[in-house]
C-alpha cells in the first residue's frame, strides 16, 4: 500500500521525502517497481475480463474470430491473434461437441423435383428446409426448420412429437406468414416424403414457390440447413439432457429465436447475426 501511494504521488512529492515519512527505503521502492506488471500485462488482464464476459454471453460457443469482432464493436481495438493467444493461455475455447447423424424418409412413390440450385444465381431467393430429431427422456421429438439462405435466418420452425405431414406444413406456413414471399422463390429440400407429398407441393404452388430437391444421396446439395443443424446440435442439444419434450421445445425455440437469429455472429455474413444482416439488406 505504501509503495502504491508513492507511485501515485510521484509528481507531487519528492521520493526522498515520501520514503522518510512512510519509513521505507528507496531500494525497496525500486524493487517493487520492477515487480509491477507491465502496461501490456495490465491491458491483457483487462482484455481477458472482456473476453470471458463475451464468451459466457455467447453460451461458450464463440472462438477467437467472433470474440475479436465483438470486442472491436465495443470499441476495444485488438487483433485476432492476440485474442486467440489470451484465450489459449487461459483455457478458453469454443465449446464443440460430437458430430450428429440424421435420417431422411426418401423411400416413397411421390415424384421428386429437380435441383434448381445447380443453375441458380446469387440474385435468386432461396429457402432451405429440412427435418432433424431430438432425444428426450420422454422419447424422440422432431424439428422442421426453414432458412432464408440469403440471411441465414430461421423463418419457419415446427416442433412435434411425431414425424408427420403437419410437421413440415406448419413450418412452411409460419415462414409464408412471416415473410410473404414473392413469386419465383425457390424452396429447396431433400427428397423426404414430407416434402414430396402432394399436400406440401400443392402449398408451394399456391404461393408461387418453386420446388427444388437435392440429388439422390447427396447431402451437400442442402448444405445451408445441414450446417444449421450441426450448429444447433453442437452448441446446444448435445450439451443438454432433456427430461421432457416440453423442456426441449422451449430450449430449442429460445436458442433459435433469441440467440441464433438475433445475436450469434455468422462468418458468412461478415460476423453479423441474421437479423442484423437482414436489416442491412433493407437499408441498401
Amino acid at each position: 500500500m505504501k509503495y502504491e501511494f508513492m507511485q501515485e504521488h510521484r509528481d507531487r512529492f519528492r521520493l526522498k521525502s515520501m520514503c522518510k515519512v512512510l519509513n521505507v527505503s528507496r531500494s525497496g521502492y525500486y524493487a517493487w517497481i520492477k515487480r509491477m506488471p507491465s502496461k501490456r500485462v495490465i491491458a491483457n488482464n483487462k482484455l481477458l475480463g472482456s473476453i470471458r464476459d463475451i464468451y459466457q454471453k455467447s453460451r461458450k460457443v464463440y472462438g477467437s474470430p467472433r470474440i475479436t469482432d465483438e470486442l472491436n464493436e465495443c470499441g476495444m481495438r485488438c487483433g485476432k491473434n492476440r485474442v486467440a493467444r489470451i484465450m489459449k493461455e487461459n483455457g478458453i475455447r469454443a465449446y464443440v461437441r460430437k458430430k450428429f447423424r440424421r435420417t431422411t424418409e426418401s423411400c416413397h412413390s411421390y415424384p421428386a423435383s429437380a435441383n434448381l440450385l445447380i443453375n441458380s444465381n446469387k440474385d435468386d431467393r432461396v429457402w432451405a428446409s429440412d427435418i432433424t430429431f431430438i432425444h428426450t427422456r420422454e422419447g424422440w421429438m422432431y424439428v422442421s426448420a426453414i432458412m432464408d439462405v440469403q440471411t441465414r435466418k430461421i423463418i419457419g420452425l415446427s416442433i412435434k412429437n411425431r414425424l408427420t405431414q403437419d410437421l413440415t406444413i406448419d413450418a412452411l406456413m409460419q415462414a409464408v406468414k412471416r415473410v410473404r414471399p414473392g413469386k419465383g422463390l425457390i424452396h429447396h429440400s431433400d427428397r423426404g416424403k414430407q416434402y414430396a407429398s402432394y399436400a406440401y407441393q400443392k402449398l408451394l404452388k399456391t404461393y408461387g414457390i418453386q420446388s427444388s430437391m437435392s440429388r439422390s444421396g447427396n447431402c451437400y446439395d442442402n448444405a445451408y440447413i445441414e450446417s444449421f443443424w450441426g450448429t444447433l446440435k453442437k452448441e446446444l442439444v448435445y450439451g443438454e439432457k432433456y427430461l421432457t419434450r416440453k423442456e426441449a421445445r422451449l430450449s430449442i425455440f429460445e436458442y433459435i429465436e433469441v440467440f441464433y437469429n438475433r445475436i450469434r455472429k455468422h462468418s458468412a455474413l461478415g460476423y453479423k447475426s441474421p437479423v442484423q444482416y437482414d436489416k442491412l439488406l433493407c437499408i441498401t
